[in-house]
């Protein structure tokens, strides 16, 4: 493998495990409570704000402090999101659940405008412009940290959803909710910290994506329409399939990028998942659905 390819893989990679971080928050939700949260873009620029539009510029806290503040703040959001936004139309038809997280989106864009300003804010993070060399590829220190990120939060993930008592609540709610409520699991209290969760995740996400990109409005945008088709590509619901449907479009993007036009990357990305709703419409790891004559 070449460097420049090596190179293009790796950066598709660390954009690919961002992908992966929201996507996991879209799959978790739904297994959940059955609907897609459409705000789960703008926890990403939410995070992504108060990390550089109070704790850097306003606050002038140090590296790391920053970050505890961060997941503080988004933990926080994501109980408000389910007691006052999902838990009021729980019970209503689908529909509403998904207009709530719409309305919630369309809030939050306008809100962020109004406490930190309409101009884009600019963010070097902990390593600046330094990058590293791997096997002759040279990338941004930036993409490593990344994708570091992302193995310790797939640990982390792991050993809470193997060894405590809440992550096997917050495991078995994520497969079947009802089935996790007919064993005496109190689905209600686990629902907010998935929740909890899947708003943390999208603000670690918009930290490692801050020092990328602008930090802006619309951010949230295209990273949730990149992770929603993540969750599509691996299979919705599938927690595997989120992770590697992340990871695969990322390293699409980016060799699509490269090799045919930077300007087409979203029609490169999308015309894969047109293909992998032709070929299989269950995803990667999805299970096909069989339907009675």
């Amino acid at each position: 493998m070449s460097a420049t390819v090596l190179q293009l893989v790796l950066g598709g990679l660390a954009m690919g495990a961002v992908y992966a971080l929201v996507a996991l928050g879209f799959t978790l939700i739904w297994n959940a409570v059955g609907i897609v949260n459409f705000a789960q873009g703008d926890l990403v620029m939410l995070g992504a704000y108060v990390v550089v539009g109070s704790c850097f510029n306003v606050w002038h806290l140090p590296i790391g402090l920053d970050l505890l503040v961060m997941l503080g703040v988004m933990a926080v959001f994501g109980l408000a999101f389910a007691v006052f936004v999902y838990s009021p139309v729980r019970n209503a038809p689908q529909l509403s659940a998904i207009v709530a997280t719409l309305g919630l989106s369309m809030v939050l864009e306008n809100s962020v405008v109004l406490v930190w300003g309409p101009e884009p804010l600019s963010f070097g993070g902990p390593l600046g412009n330094a990058t590293v060399q791997i096997l002759g590829a040279k990338i941004y220190a930036q993409y490593v940290l990344i994708l570091g990120v992302l193995l310790l939060m797939m640990l982390t993930q792991e050993g809470m959803f193997r060894f405590t008592s809440i992550g096997r609540g917050m495991r078995a709610t994520a497969q079947d909710a009802e089935a996790a409520r007919l064993m005496g699991i109190r689905t209600s209290r686990i629902t907010a910290l998935i929740f909890i969760y899947a708003s943390v995740l999208a603000g670690i996400a918009g930290w490692l994506l801050a020092p990328v990109f602008y930090v802006s409005a619309d951010m949230g945008v295209k990273v949730s329409l990149e992770a929603f088709a993540s969750c599509i590509l691996g299979g919705f619901g599938s927690i595997p399939g989120a992770l590697i449907g992340g990871l695969l479009l990322g390293v699409i993007e980016s060799l699509g990028g490269f090799y045919i036009s930077s300007e087409y990357i979203d029609v490169i990305a999308f015309g894969v998942l047109f293909v992998t709703l032709v070929v299989r419409p269950e995803g990667i790891f999805g299970e096909p659905q069989l339907e009675r004559p």
